[in-house]
């Protein structure tokens, strides 16, 4: 992979790059590496078969890297893939499985985000105790009402739609 721990020599360079410190990243690890083989049932360079291509990804460490620099970068897996050095099939292939590792270990470690919530109820009970809740949401075109008041309690005050 073109983007190595060893890279990263500031605490900044971390946060900007993975969206964690260096050592919140040694602390992520060897709970991943630990996911991966109980998932695997061995190790990342135990499990490459021995063929003709090169392998971008060595170590469950670089995995982890590789995970969380997609995150935090956003790019298209093709763009991903140039900047990893591998395919974007591959980078969406080892995206797939760092995300469900990555899932795993934050859902063991409870810091994975409740995503579930089908009713008020389950939203008063999540947030329960806090002093206030900030939603930031765009808005979103709906089908225009046929009644006045319908009408009148969905207008935006925008005439034309944005280009």
């Amino acid at each position: 992979m073109k983007i190595t721990v060893s890279d990263l020599r500031q605490d900044r360079q971390w946060r900007a790059v993975l969206g964690v410190s260096e050592a919140q990243f040694k602390i992520l690890l060897p709970p991943f590496t630990a996911a991966y083989y109980a998932q695997y049932q061995a190790g990342l360079a135990d499990r490459k078969v021995d063929a003709d291509i090169e392998y971008c990804i060595h170590t469950e460490e670089e995995l982890l890297l590789f995970t969380l620099f997609s995150l935090k970068a956003g790019l298209t897996y093709d763009v991903l893939g140039v900047v990893c050095g591998m395919s974007a099939s591959n980078a969406q292939r080892n995206q797939a499985i760092g995300l469900e590792i990555l899932g795993r270990v934050l859902a063991g470690l409870g810091h994975l985000p409740e995503r579930k919530l089908l009713t008020v109820k389950d939203l008063e009970e999540l947030f329960r105790g806090e002093e206030g809740l900030v939603i930031d949401a765009a808005e979103q075109r709906i089908q225009r009402p046929g009644d006045k008041q319908g009408q009148a309690d969905t207008y935006s005050g925008k005439k034309k739609r944005t280009r």
